[in-house]
């Protein structure tokens, strides 16, 4: 099982915000608002925002609020990219996660949500209906493996995306390559078969590795184990998108 925060002090409008960032341009199609909503119910070795796992670390604020940073840039984002719920898994505040992504589409913006899609099984289907483009973690294919890597189970990521693919909704699947953890061969063979077979991914990003949130763990007082491990070769990243293209998934 995944480690759940509880929803304690969230409903559709108070929540907690970790931080926004406007200007983004790694978080979905053109430049983005990306909120970073806190909690996490996994606790992934190689996380780089370590400081989103605890829900309550956050800012108390209400939709509101979190609105009110947004309405000030939705001229230009409704030309240039639009909004994208990230964190942390925003997930974990599914209620306001959801009323942040509506009010969004109220002021005509292109709407993303970041997840790992352990909690997929929250949205209901009208609420799927709010969000115009999945941007989906898939960190494994191997069970044993991404429990050891994630703390949870594999098997509700793989069902919501099959969900997701059911309902025709636009992915793009995010694939983290992790030397000596993720970047076999056959395990990404396995992922771009899965993906493959879905139909509804529009592209694969391979997100090489790195080092920049070992400070963060160091920080908090946590043990980071994955202090040796070297970001994977620019030919490391290259034959990772090989064998998704093999299967006919577009890659950057």
């Amino acid at each position: 099982m995944g480690k759940e925060n509880t929803d304690d002090g969230v409903d559709s409008t108070h929540g907690y915000l970790h931080s926004l960032e406007t200007g983004a341009a790694v978080d979905g199609p053109g430049v983005r608002c990306a909120v970073f909503l806190s909690g996490c119910n996994m606790h992934c070795l190689y996380c780089h925002n370590p400081d989103t796992w605890k829900l309550h670390a956050g800012e108390p604020v209400t939709l509101e609020q979190v609105m009110d940073k947004i309405r000030p840039y939705a001229a230009f984002l409704r030309h240039a990219g639009g909004v994208t719920l990230t964190g942390g898994e925003p997930l974990v505040q599914k209620d306001f996660a959801v009323a942040i992504l509506r009010g969004c589409k109220a002021l005509g913006l292109h709407t993303a949500l970041d997840t790992q899609g352990y909690l997929g099984s929250r949205l209901s289907n009208d609420e799927l209906d709010a969000i115009d483009l999945f941007l989906l973690d898939i960190k494994l294919m191997n069970p044993e493996a991404y429990l050891r890597l994630t703390g949870a189970e594999l098997q509700p990521t793989l069902d919501f995306a099959k969900r997701l693919a059911e309902r025709k909704k636009k992915v793009w699947l995010r694939y983290v390559l992790v030397p000596g953890y993720t970047d076999a061969d056959a395990e990404v063979k396995q992922l771009a078969i899965f993906a493959s077979e879905l139909g509804n991914i529009e592209r694969v990003d391979i997100l090489p590795f790195h080092q920049l949130g070992q400070h963060k763990w160091e920080e908090l007082g946590k043990t980071y184990t994955l202090a040796g491990v070297q970001p994977p070769t620019e030919e490391a990243v290259e034959r990772a998108r090989s064998i998704f293209r093999e299967y006919g998934l577009n890659t950057v």
